[in-house]
């Protein structure tokens, strides 16, 4: 299997959405596993999960090269990664049933939330206040929960009885939680109050065929869906309006994060 790390580049205009689009490779392939996830940015730097074998991350600097950064513990892989408020890196780990906490300068891996309850957490984002949203997908049931996960490490069950949850993403006003359930290929979308508490389960979107994986939110509201299986990025409006559908290299785009501030989206890819 060919593993490949793929660049995308999108230019988004503050009063029409832009028509320039290029997909290019941003790393030597065959650097990370067929398992590659959960690009997150800090500091300038693109941490990714399971470079070159599973259970690891990796740093991407801006030039494309790229290094180990930590072995996870043994029996956990990382699916997804975000940052909290101190700058740790949070880890979702669905081999161990864990979110993980890394301690950036010592690269010390502790266990921040361990629950037997959780599947295998999936996705991650993060609000302000640092309280996290993780999908947590049954994939053998063809179901899903909905988690909240504290500033405590305290976790907080919000919904049962869904889909594969898989991608998830917060509007920039953090007032809309968005889940798609990959099997399932719906999307929906939650109200969020200031509590962190969801309601109003609207459907956003749904497809036909191919997959659902990674989302984000850009800061103009747009939600960005990674198409498993099709090879593309499709890109909603708030309205739930697809503004384009941006091809891949590879068929199976796993996941994408937008780095604001040169307006782009890295999407970890493989065929």
């Amino acid at each position: 299997m060919r593993i490949v790390f793929l660049f995308l580049s999108l230019i988004v205009s503050t009063s029409t959405f832009a028509q320039t689009y290029q997909a290019s490779d941003f790393t030597k392939e065959n650097l990370f596993s067929e398992n590659i996830e959960g690009p997150c940015f800090k500091n300038g730097i693109l941490y990714v999960v399971n470079y070159k074998t599973n259970g690891t991350i990796g740093a991407v600097k801006q030039d494309g090269t790229t290094e180990l950064f930590v072995t996870l513990p043994e029996g956990s892989i990382a699916n997804a990664i975000q940052f909290d408020k101190k700058g740790h890196m949070l880890l979702a780990d669905f081999k161990g049933h864990n979110i993980l906490r890394v301690d950036m300068k010592s690269k010390t891996v502790s266990v921040f939330v361990h629950s037997e309850s959780f599947n295998q957490p999936n996705d991650i984002c993060i609000n302000k206040k640092g309280q996290l949203f993780a999908s947590d997908p049954n994939w053998k049931e063809g179901t899903g929960k909905l988690w909240r996960i504290e500033v405590d490490g305290s976790s907080v069950l919000l919904k049962e009885n869904m889909g594969t949850t898989n991608g998830i993403a917060l509007s920039p006003n953090e007032n809309t939680l968005y889940v798609n359930e990959s099997a399932q290929r719906k999307i929906w979308m939650f109200d969020v109050n200031a509590k962190g508490e969801v309601s109003n389960q609207t459907l956003f979107a749904s497809f036909d065929d191919f997959g659902l994986d990674g989302m984000k939110c850009d800061l103009e509201g747009n939600l960005y869906v990674t198409r498993h299986g099709k090879g593309t990025v499709a890109i909603f409006s708030p309205k739930g309006e697809i503004l384009h559908e941006v091809n891949m290299r590879g068929m199976k785009p796993s996941n994408l994060n937008p780095d604001y501030s040169m307006l782009t989206v890295l999407s970890a890819l493989h065929n």
